[in-house]
């Protein structure tokens, strides 16, 4: 079951994943609204954290252990699912 709640933000809805893994979209016709606001900073907080974690993996490569591969390659995964939520979130922009 996919969890909806209205939000059309600056670009459309928005998407995220319940606890469950299932998709969550947020989607309203308030354009400047808290919660409009509050997923733009999601949004961009989920962009930020995957630059700087993959700034972090160019820096780690050369010297990791196998463990910090493994590590490493779980979260740059983690990272590209949030962004490509993104970019999915704002092709379906109204």
């Amino acid at each position: 079951m996919v969890q909806v709640a209205q939000h059309q933000g600056s670009r459309g809805p928005e998407e995220w994943s319940t606890l469950e893994g299932k998709s969550s979209y947020l989607i309203t016709d308030d354009r400047g609204g808290r919660l409009s606001r509050l997923a733009d900073i999601a949004e961009a907080t989920q962009l930020g954290m995957g630059a700087r974690l993959l700034a972090h993996a160019e820096d780690m490569l050369p010297d990791a252990t196998e463990t910090q591969l493994r590590f490493l390659a779980e979260r740059l995964t983690e990272a590209l699912r949030d962004i490509l939520r993104v970019v999915e979130s704002r092709d379906r922009k109204p």
